[in-house]
């Protein structure tokens, strides 16, 4: 990578990574590769584990092997039950450069199903990040928290984002590029701990004051490859509420942000997990927002951030405009040469509040 194009790199670059052997794989699947990211793709096995972990300074699948409860095959497929954690192989495998480091995050659908997946590799000492320089196998741990989804060789729960140098917009650059571009549909964003405020909307969607929906429990099942196979009625019930919502503890909304976000073509977003400093709950995933998300330049006016929320120990009241996370903003190496939206036929651009790919109203 030349000293110009610091930031994250895009589709173009992603596959000029794959000819020089950066990335090695299969041949990558129609729509793998993404505006600012590369969906990676489940391996041919699985493990059953006892627990979550980290493998420290140890290889993965040495530690697999002392933690598995069970070896599963995924070439035809399998089912993957609540509350179990699996580790699955990956088919892609990295060789960095040292100037080259990755983050990794599921993907929209994945998180809108409540299936948590974080990536992990030999000598992880952080979930989600595999940092400049390494070489080797890449793995997904994989745990279905409400719905129990069938899986298989080729499914594509998580992306991987690939970063050259700094790119991460300050206090100082949100507001700039605000002032550019309307990151979000606020005339005065809070910005500040290096991120740009979103809020929850729920003065609600509609004139009966829908403004969510709550998982069911004791569900079919969902095939995390098939676009709109479930009727959501029998996955999901509607939430109604006039300006709060009291979240019980343990159950799995999704919501949607009050504001119309927006990716201008040359930057990335992400929005950030969970800030214990505003409350017992969390947003359940953080998540890429590809170049082009809710933008003019990819048919967009704005698009709300769809957003999975789960309360912790209590009960917790949101209220209509309160602060639920922070989206930062990264510098693109180059513009994309597709965009997020028109481009892509994207399932999310100018969303509302929108339930994942697999369902129908």
């Amino acid at each position: 990578m030349g000293k110009n194009s610091a930031g994250i790199l895009a589709d173009r670059q992603i596959e000029s990574l794959a000819a020089a052997g950066v990335i090695v794989a299969p041949p990558f699947a129609t729509g793998q590769i993404q505006p600012a990211s590369l969906d990676l793709r489940l391996g041919q096995r699985a493990y059953r584990m006892r627990a979550s972990f980290l493998p420290g300074a140890r290889d993965v699948a040495g530690r697999a092997r002392e933690l598995a409860l069970h070896e599963i095959d995924l070439s035809q497929g399998a089912v993957l039950e609540t509350g179990c954690v699996y580790l699955c192989e990956l088919q892609e495998q990295l060789a960095l450069p040292l100037e080259l480091s990755a983050s990794t995050n599921p993907k929209s659908s994945t998180g809108r199903i409540d299936v948590f997946t974080r990536v992990i590799c030999d000598g992880s000492r952080e979930f989600d990040t595999v940092p400049a320089g390494y070489r080797g196998a890449l793995y997904a741990e994989v745990s279905p928290r409400t719905f129990p989804v069938l899986a298989r060789a080729g499914s594509r729960l998580s992306q991987i984002r690939f970063r050259n140098g700094h790119a991460r917009l300050d206090d100082d650059g949100h507001r700039a590029l605000h002032a550019a571009e309307e990151l979000v549909a606020h005339a005065e964003p809070s910005i500040s701990g290096g991120g740009v405020a979103v809020s929850i909307d729920l003065a609600g969607f509609d004139g009966d004051g829908l403004v969510g929906w709550r998982a069911r429990r004791h569900t079919g099942l969902i095939d995390v490859d098939v676009v709109g196979q479930r009727k959501a009625a029998d996955f999901w019930e509607p939430v109604h509420a006039r300006g709060e919502l009291v979240l019980d503890p343990g159950e799995f909304y999704i919501l949607a942000s009050k504001e119309a976000v927006r990716v201008p073509p040359d930057h990335a977003a992400e929005m950030t997990p969970f800030d214990p400093l505003v409350g017992e709950f969390r947003v359940h995933y953080a998540g890429f927002f590809d170049p082009g998300f809710g933008a003019r330049e990819a048919g967009g006016s704005g698009a709300r951030a769809v957003l999975e929320v789960r309360s912790h120990d209590v009960p917790f009241i949101l209220e209509d405009g309160q602060i639920v996370g922070r989206l930062v903003y990264e510098r693109m190496a180059e513009r994309p040469r597709a965009l997020y939206g028109a481009d892509l036929k994207s399932n999310y651009q100018a969303q509302g509040l929108k339930l994942s790919k697999h369902f129908t109203l």
